[in-house]
C-alpha cells in the first residue's frame, strides 16, 4: 500500500535544510505521496527509511522494457487516465503475428510485407515494431523454426506466442541470436508461470502475464517479480474489445489511483479473428486505452498505415507542437535562381502539407519557415507570432538573395493583408498565394517569379 504524507515525513530526516529544493520536509513528503518528485531528491535519508519508502517512490506503472539497442521500446511509466491531465508519455508497439502453421513460402511473403509497414508523417518515421509468431502448430521444433525465420527476415522485435514451455526454451535454444534481440514471451499462465518466468528470467525476455480475471492476474504478478522477471506486461484474459478496454482501465485505476503494484505493469493483448476490418477497429480501441503492445494477427499495409498515424496524433504531446527548423527548405529537383519562393511558418503540419503540394506541382521551390514557435498560419498572425517585421527577418537570415535571381516571395492568402508591410520591411515584392494549401499546384504552374501574378 502507498504511504501517506505523514508516514513519510516521519521516515524523513525532519531538518527541513532545504536541499531537496523544497522548503520543508513535509513539503516534500507531500510531493513523494503524490508521485511529483524522486526519493533521490533528498541527499540525507537513510538506507533504512530508503527501504521502506521504496513503494512510495516507485512509479505506479513500472517501466518495462522489450527488444535492444536502436529497437528497444520503453512502455508504462504512465501517471495519469486522461491525455488532458498532462500526457500519455510511452506510445504503446504496435505488431503484426504470424502462424507457424503457415508454409516457408507464405511466411516470406509476410515477413517481407511486414518489413514495408513504416511511413514518414511530419517528418517523424511511424511503422511497426513487432512480430509475433503463434504457436498454432503445437510442434515446439516448427516454432522454433519459424522464429529463426522471423530473425533471418525481420529487423522487428519478435514476439514468442506460446504457452508451452518447451516450445519457448526450443526456439531460444535453436536460434542464438533471439537472447540479444530480448524478445516478447506470451503469456505466462497459472499453469505454466513458474516454467516461463525461469526462462524469462534466465533469457532476460520481457514476459506477458495472463490471467482468466484481475484477481488472478494480481496474485500471478508477485511470483513472477520474484522470479527474477525485470520486465513484465499484463494480459487479463478478455476475450473481446469491450471486456478488454473494461480490464485495461480498471488496471491502470488499481495502479494510479489505489497504488496496487500487483497491478502496476504496462499490458499487452492479441488482436484476433477474422474480419480484417473488426481487427483494425480493435486495434484501433485498444491503441487508444490503455494496451502497451498491440499484436494484431496478420496484418496489412492498410492496416498498418491508419493504425500508426492514430498512435502518433495520441501520444504526440499537446503542450509541445511539432515543428520543423526554421529555414529554407529546397523542395524538387534542380531547385535554381528562377525558383519560387513560399512563406509558411514552422509548425510542422503546415510545413508538410505545404511541401506535399510543392511536390505535386513539379516545381522547384523554396519554402521558407518562419519561426512561429509551431503556430499555424493565422493563428501565428493573430498572436503577433508573425507579422511583417518578423518575416522580413527570416527573408534576410535565409540567404535566399544570394541564392535567386529574383526578389519575390509568396505570401498566405490568409495574411494578404500584411503584404504592404512586408515589402516595406523587407525590400522584397510580395506575391499574395492561395489561402489553401490545395491551391498551390495550380498557382506555382502558372507563376513565373518577378512576373507577379
Amino acid at each position: 500500500m502507498a504511504l501517506s504524507a505523514m508516514e513519510i515525513y516521519k521516515l524523513l530526516p525532519q531538518t527541513n535544510c532545504g536541499d531537496c529544493g523544497h522548503p520543508t520536509c513535509l513539503a516534500f513528503a507531500m510531493q513523494l505521496a503524490n508521485k511529483q518528485v524522486s526519493l533521490d531528491d533528498c541527499p540525507h535519508v537513510s538506507e533504512e527509511a530508503k527501504n521502506e519508502l521504496a513503494s512510495a517512490s516507485a512509479p505506479p506503472i513500472q517501466l518495462s522494457k522489450v527488444g535492444a539497442g536502436e529497437q528497444e521500446l520503453e512502455l508504462g511509466k504512465e501517471t495519469v487516465m486522461y491525455r488532458h491531465e498532462e500526457t500519455f508519455h510511452n506510445q504503446p508497439g504496435l505488431g503484426a503475428l504470424v502462424s507457424d502453421d503457415l508454409s516457408d513460402d507464405e511466411l516470406a511473403e509476410k515477413f517481407a510485407e511486414f518489413k514495408q509497414f513504416s511511413f514518414e508523417r511530419i517528418g517523424e518515421i511511424i511503422e511497426f515494431e513487432l512480430v509475433g509468431v503463434r504457436n498454432d502448430s503445437g510442434d515446439p521444433d516448427r516454432f522454433a523454426e519459424v522464429v529463426g525465420l522471423l530473425l533471418d527476415n525481420t529487423d522487428q522485435i519478435p514476439a514468442l506466442v506460446s504457452d508451452d514451455p518447451e516450445a519457448i526454451e526450443k526456439a531460444f535454444a535453436e536460434n542464438s541470436a533471439l537472447a540479444d534481440k530480448r524478445p516478447l514471451i506470451y503469456a505466462a499462465t497459472a499453469d505454466n508461470c513458474e516454467e516461463l518466468a525461469a526462462i524469462a528470467a534466465d533469457k532476460d525476455a520481457a514476459l506477458v502475464v495472463e490471467g482468466n480475471d484481475l484477481d488472478e492476474l494480481a496474485e500471478l504478478t508477485p511470483a513472477v517479480k520474484e522470479a527474477g522477471v525485470e520486465n513484465i506486461f499484463l494480459n487479463s484474459g478478455a476475450e473481446g474489445p469491450l471486456e478488454n478496454l473494461q480490464d485495461v482501465t480498471q488496471i491502470r485505476r488499481q495502479a494510479l489511483n489505489k497504488s496496487f503494484r500487483p497491478l502496476g505493469y504496462p499490458t499487452a493483448t492479441l488482436v484476433e479473428g477474422d474480419d480484417p476490418h473488426e481487427l483494425l477497429l480493435d486495434a484501433s480501441t485498444f491503441t487508444c486505452k490503455y494496451n502497451d503492445i498491440i499484436l494484431i494477427e496478420d496484418a496489412k499495409a492498410w492496416q498498418a498505415l491508419p493504425l500508426t498515424v492514430l498512435r502518433q496524433n495520441i501520444y504526440t504531446d499537446p503542450r509541445v507542437p511539432p515543428t520543423v527548423e526554421a529555414k529554407a527548405f529546397e523542395v524538387g529537383d534542380e531547385v535554381g535562381e528562377d525558383a519560387p519562393v513560399l512563406l509558411t511558418t514552422n509548425f510542422a503540419l503546415t510545413y508538410f502539407t505545404v511541401a506535399s503540394e510543392v511536390e505535386t506541382s513539379r516545381v522547384p521551390s523554396y519554402i521558407l519557415t518562419v519561426d512561429t514557435e509551431g503556430q499555424s498560419v493565422l493563428t501565428a498572425y493573430s498572436s503577433e507570432n508573425l507579422n511583417a517585421e518578423i518575416a522580413a527577418k527570416a527573408l534576410k537570415e535565409s540567404g535566399l538573395e544570394d541564392k535567386l535571381a529574383h526578389k519575390e516571395v509568396i505570401l498566405p492568402g490568409y495574411i494578404a493583408v500584411m503584404s504592404g508591410s512586408l515589402e516595406v520591411e523587407s525590400g522584397w515584392d510580395v506575391v499574395v498565394g492561395p489561402r489553401e494549401a490545395s491551391g498551390i499546384p495550380a498557382f506555382l504552374r502558372d507563376y513565373t517569379p518577378g512576373e507577379g501574378q
